[in-house]
């Protein structure tokens, strides 16, 4: 394995750095990155980029294997998303998946998986028409829900659907650094129809490998009732002794953070899709650019300056890291996670906020 340190790799560094300098002298007006993204796209210093290497469809998943270009952070946490964005359409669709590799995979690739979802465009996208080969920009990985080193001594992972793609890579960076003697885990993992669940064939190695320390628990919940917090202790016994990590659907997490509240349990969550009813009413939406658009109040400012060609900063897309934040100049936008009402002047998160009539963004 070739790390940080490995000399070949600096070599190549170096190397890179030199053509860039010789590009210099002989590009003006030109910039080199305009010379040196045609010998390998990936060589972008503009902006973050990355390959397609695999791709491995799985019914309405598909499993994505990219390779990193030139300055894209490689250093995450286990349980951390990425950023993607891919050109639909003539326009860039950015969206942010969980990363589903360790943080130290042996060929430095980073990995996600993506269900397509009804009226997400850029899922059914990549799982209906992603190829190897294919150039998308990237941002770097970021979130807060993730795995604490070393992690706690009583573990529990509760999930449903999509939201096993953190927890596996929370796992599989357990296994990596032999924490499963010291670490005692239970995986509860919910799905609608066999045929939807992922990675099941890991998570029965991992439960047949570490059978004193690993218990799973699944649950197709078009057979059965799905597991709520009445009836978890039936399968974990003692899942009020043990930290929780649950991602999963809205309703789901609502639950448990409520029986989390009241029992004194650690709990920690990610949400994947942001409930969209609100009484606000949407409006034309002005951005710094000078473009507008006109969307309903179910279009988040952020969906809106992206369909307006006004391509605003983002991250997680959850109002969870902030980086969207941006000043309202004009109208009003609600927030709806938590259903405050942003004025004029005020800060507000994009990627949760919707128009109250016509705002203007600065």
């Amino acid at each position: 394995m070739c790390g940080r340190g490995c000399p070949l790799k600096q070599r190549t560094t170096d190397g890179l750095a030199r053509v860039r300098g010789l590009l210099h002298r002989f590009t003006t007006p030109l910039l080199p990155d305009d010379y040196s993204v045609l010998l390998n796209p990936l060589w972008s210093t503009r902006e973050l980029r990355g390959k397609i290497d695999s791709v491995e469809r799985q019914g309405d998943a598909v499993h994505l294997r990219i390779t990193p270009g030139w300055g894209v952070p490689t250093h995450f946490e286990a349980g951390q998303y990425i950023g993607i964005g891919v050109e639909v359409d003539g326009r860039y669709t950015w969206r942010s998946y969980s990363l589903t590799n360790a943080p130290t995979p042996e060929d430095g690739t980073l990995s996600i998986t993506v269900r397509a979802v009804e009226k997400g465009k850029l899922s059914n996208h990549l799982v209906g028409t992603a190829t190897p080969g294919t150039t998308v920009r990237l941002a770097a990985p970021a979130g807060d829900f993730h795995l604490s080193d070393p992690p706690p001594a009583q573990l529990a992972f509760v999930t449903a659907g999509t939201g096993i793609t953190p927890i596996i890579s929370m796992l599989r960076t357990m296994e990596q650094r032999g924490q499963f003697g010291a670490t005692n885990v239970a995986v509860v993992y919910s799905s609608r129809h066999e045929s939807e669940q992922l990675f099941t064939e890991e998570l029965q190695r991992f439960a047949e490998t570490y059978p004193e320390n690993f218990t799973l628990v699944t649950r197709i919940t078009s057979e059965s009732s799905r597991i709520t917090p009445e009836n978890i202790e039936q399968f974990v016994p003692d899942i009020t002794q043990r930290t929780i990590y649950a991602c999963g659907p809205s309703a789901m997490l609502d639950d448990f953070e409520s029986w989390a509240k009241a029992k004194g349990v650690t709990l920690r969550t990610e949400r994947f899709s942001l409930e969209r009813e609100s009484d606000a009413e949407g409006g034309t939406i002005t951005f710094p650019s000078g473009r507008s658009v006109t969307v309903d109040g179910a279009t988040t400012v952020l969906e809106a300056s992206e369909q307006a060609g006004a391509q605003l900063p983002f991250g997680c897309r959850m109002g969870i890291c902030h980086t969207c934040t941006r000043t309202l100049a004009e109208g009003h936008a609600m927030d709806l996670r938590t259903g405050e009402e942003h004025e004029p002047g005020s800060r507000f998160r994009t990627c949760v906020s919707v128009a109250c009539g016509d705002i203007t963004v600065q």
